[in-house]
């Protein structure tokens, strides 16, 4: 019977969303509750614009809804993912700690880098292969193990970086992690999709407190913000893998798979890499918060959270549409457009906000 009815929910993968969604509104409410009992909330300073004590512990629930989800439709691979699974709880705790404790960078990076080997070491899902790039097809164990978890530490803290208005993060790991699910279901990896499914049910839950949310409104904390950023490495990662060695139908075959990742990660990635380097520039350090991010510059155009994420929903919607086009395209030709339209759209930005600050577009 129980056979029968998991048969069904695949059969239904949207189905599995809705169980995970179920979850979401069970576990969340009880987040809410112990957060504000416990006092885990953060109150409106210089660098948030919300009022009154708002909870901010909302992985918490987010990785209780994937889990127990992803454990009901996939036990059976529970096994063979077992030190992924780990990681992903290290994660979660670590982001936790630094909700509650607020670690200094190095402790962060510490953390990310145990929850990292986790996957990388133990699970063995990492990059093995550059796809041609520099001429370079299989790497060695070494070189292997150091890339990967650059990209690893690269896409969390990306992820991390870009979750400063309501809905924003959640919205773009919904929009990622559905790009990742349908990938996963037509080639046959129904276990990524599942989990990715998982994660879109989730996040839909969160999305919903988080951006209409009233006295239940709540923020995804580092706890989330870095659940979610390793989860997508994880996909990203698979991705890349099964079009390295042509492991998926012809039909769905991406030669320019890494490009195609970094395409779809375009507004986190673009974003923490131009707002490190204007830090850098002004000799101040990488670490340091500041309200330079794509976001912040929407905000003062005009925008309100809600409509700064929808204008960076769309934008991604964009930038997934250039890496489905470009699937097999050159990889350097598809990095290249994907950087020259983020940094035409970035200048559009800039010309709209110093017209609206200053009255003028020469400066």
């Amino acid at each position: 019977m129980i056979q029968q009815i998991q048969t069904f929910f695949l059969a239904h993968s949207y189905l599995i969303g809705l169980v995970s969604f179920a979850f979401g509104m069970l576990a969340l409410p009880v987040v809410i509750r112990i957060a504000k009992a416990k006092g885990l909330v953060v109150r409106p300073n210089k660098r948030m614009s919300h009022t009154g004590e708002v909870p901010n512990i909302g992985g918490i629930g987010i990785y209780f809804s994937v889990m127990l989800s992803y454990l009901l439709f996939d036990f059976g691979q529970v096994a063979n993912n077992q030190f992924f699974l780990i990681g992903v709880a290290l994660i979660m705790v670590v982001g936790f700690i630094d909700d509650i404790l607020v670690l200094t960078p190095l402790a962060k990076l510490l953390g990310e880098t145990v929850a990292g080997l986790a996957l990388i070491g133990f699970g063995d899902l990492r990059l093995t292969h550059l796809h041609g790039i520099f001429g370079i097809g299989e790497i060695g164990i070494v070189p292997s193990y150091l890339l990967s978890l650059f990209v690893l530490i690269g896409i969390i803290n990306a992820i991390n970086l870009i979750d400063g208005v309501d809905g924003l993060a959640s919205g773009l790991g919904m929009l990622y992690c559905l790009f990742f699910a349908i990938y996963f279901y037509l080639v046959g990896s129904t276990s990524w999709s599942i989990l990715a499914i998982c994660m879109i049910g989730a996040l839909a839950v969160f999305f919903i407190y988080n951006v209409f949310g009233n006295r239940g409104k709540i923020f995804m904390g580092d706890s989330g913000s870095l659940l979610l950023g390793y989860l997508i490495t994880a996909f990203v990662f698979r991705f890349c893998e099964q079009n390295a060695y042509h492991v998926v139908p012809e039909a769905y075959h991406m030669d320019a798979a890494p490009a195609v990742a970094i395409c779809v990660l375009t507004v986190p990635i673009f974003d923490t890499i131009r707002v490190s380097l204007t830090r850098i520039k002004h000799h101040c350090s990488p670490f340091k918060p500041d309200k330079n991010h794509i976001h912040h510059l929407l905000l003062r155009t005009g925008l309100n959270h809600f409509q700064t994420t929808c204008v960076l929903l769309s934008v991604s919607v964009l930038f997934i549409g250039l890496a489905i086009l470009g699937r097999n395209w050159n990889i350097w030709l598809l990095l290249l457009a994907d950087f020259a339209l983020a940094t035409a759209l970035t200048l559009v930005l800039w010309r709209i906000l110093n017209k609206k600050l200053y009255g003028n577009v020469d400066d």
